[in-house]
């Protein structure tokens, strides 16, 4: 079933290509939706497709080099049937 994430990501996140990674991992695994920088430091991003594969995101851009993730904040948003790709946003 496919679901839809709003997450924030806190930590070494940002200077680190976590947003170029991000993408390469949406892509390879058949992801939907886009990240940016957030001012405050994070970056915000929203993931659509099953859960499992979101999960796998997940697990993936914790172990990328030069990324440190200290916390990540996650939530059920309803799902974009119109959205066909991953975008990096500015």
């Amino acid at each position: 079933m496919m679901v839809r994430e709003h997450i924030y990501f806190s930590g070494e996140v940002q200077g680190v290509g976590f947003r170029f990674r991000a993408s390469m991992i949406a892509n390879e695994l058949g992801l939907t939706g886009w990240c940016r920088n957030l001012y405050d430091g994070r970056v915000e991003c929203e993931l659509q497709g099953e859960q499992s594969v979101i999960n796998r995101f997940i697990v993936r851009i914790r172990n990328e080099r030069w990324i440190d993730i200290t916390s990540i904040e996650r939530h059920e948003i309803p799902v974009d049937q119109r959205e066909k790709s991953f975008n990096i946003t500015y």
